[in-house]
């Protein structure tokens, strides 16, 4: 994982000073995406400002021109080494979507810019503290550090967080400004996808051709049984509807619609970073898949294929409530999908994504029940 943090400046409060402000970053292992328990808005400490912590600190000096790291006894062992260089990197192309910015899975390539990196090292048996000069530009600071995952106690789930702590009480309560771009990059050894998300390009191929194979199987029986009615001597009752050749639509859709999850997923993989055109196509035969499976699925709930072929006026209120929930529940899925997990809308978006879904279900299942 690369971290290159650049333009980094903080406006204090009218009459604070630099004792009073403390600002920096905290890495973190975690086992889980959830927030760690010193950021409980309870905590009434600062973890910058603690003289052990169990988590890799970052302290900023900007009127120093440098950055303290502070390292738990575990680092080296159970947390990386954080490596500073003073080369530039271009990392403005490397995040894929859906992935939270301040996050990275297991296994990051064992020698990062291919062993060339210049600069210091955390010893890994120091428990104190090691200062490194960043750049300082009239009060904006820039710096880039890295670290590798080089054994198997260090995979895990990694949260970088930024903090600023007000060391008076004077000044908790006024507005405290902060400026910064942070370009972070992940990389696996030969993806810049996730662990769990290596095997996912070839799982959507794979499931891709299921779904084409069955929905060839169903058309095949669908002929077979038109064939059988129109050239049967004997009246034969007719049990192939519309209804079933709107069936036989959706595997097809579904299928092309994880093809082209597939070749997103692998220009992620290859690049860091989605081709748009991919994205767009897959959305949209996503949209598609989502609305013609509710609307399969509405029709034989109205009783459409077994007792009626007319849509009563009941039945075309429900397709008119279940159909705009449809498209706003695949909106969100494409938000969510394009979104940083760490922003607002994210988190907005993701409950919409739940509620919209469960008027979906109850909207399908009246009828059925009806």
């Amino acid at each position: 994982m690369w971290v290159n943090v650049s333009s980094l400046s903080v406006n204090e409060p009218k009459g604070a000073t630099d004792k009073d402000t403390t600002i920096g970053f905290s890495l973190d292992r975690t086992k889980n995406d959830g927030f760690s328990s010193y950021l409980d808005e309870d905590v009434n400490y600062c973890i910058l400002k603690k003289q052990s912590a169990s988590v890799t600190l970052l302290i900023l000096d900007i009127s120093r021109s440098e950055v303290r790291v502070k390292s738990p006894p575990e680092a080296g062992t159970q947390l990386p080494k954080i490596v500073f260089s003073k080369e530039e990197k271009g990392l403005g192309q490397s995040r894929e979507p859906g992935v939270k910015p301040v996050s990275t899975s297991s296994q990051t390539p064992k020698k990062p810019d291919g062993g060339k990196s210049k600069g210091s090292t955390v010893d890994s048996k120091a428990t104190g503290e090691k200062s490194f000069s960043v750049h300082n530009n009239d009060g904006a600071v820039s710096f880039q550090f890295s670290f590798n995952i080089s054994t198997d106690d260090q995979e895990g789930l990694y949260s970088l967080y930024f903090h600023k702590c007000l060391g008076s009480e004077a000044w908790s309560n006024d507005k405290f400004s902060f400026s910064l771009d942070i370009e972070i990059t992940e990389k696996n050894p030969d993806s810049y996808l996730s662990a769990g998300e290596i095997p996912l390009p070839k799982l959507y191929i794979s499931m891709a051709f299921f779904f084409f194979l069955s929905g060839t199987i169903w058309i095949h029986i669908l002929r077979k049984r038109r064939f059988e009615l129109l050239f049967s001597p004997v009246p034969v009752r007719n049990d192939v509807f519309k209804i079933h050749w709107l069936m036989a639509a959706l595997p097809f859709t579904k299928s092309l619609s994880l093809v082209f999850h597939a070749i997103d997923y692998h220009y992620i993989s290859s690049q860091g970073f989605p081709i748009e055109g991919w994205a767009v196509v897959y959305y949209i035969t996503h949209l598609l898949k989502g609305a013609l499976l509710f609307i399969t699925i509405a029709l034989i709930g109205t009783g459409w294929a077994f007792i009626k072929h007319i849509l009563s006026d009941k039945d075309k209120k429900i397709f008119m409530i279940v159909i705009p929930l449809q498209v706003l529940a695949n909106v969100a899925y494409i938000i969510i999908e394009s979104t940083e997990e760490g922003t607002t809308e994210y988190g907005l978006w993701k409950d919409s994504l739940f509620l919209v879904d469960l008027l979906c279900c109850g909207a399908i299942l009246f009828p059925v029940v009806w």
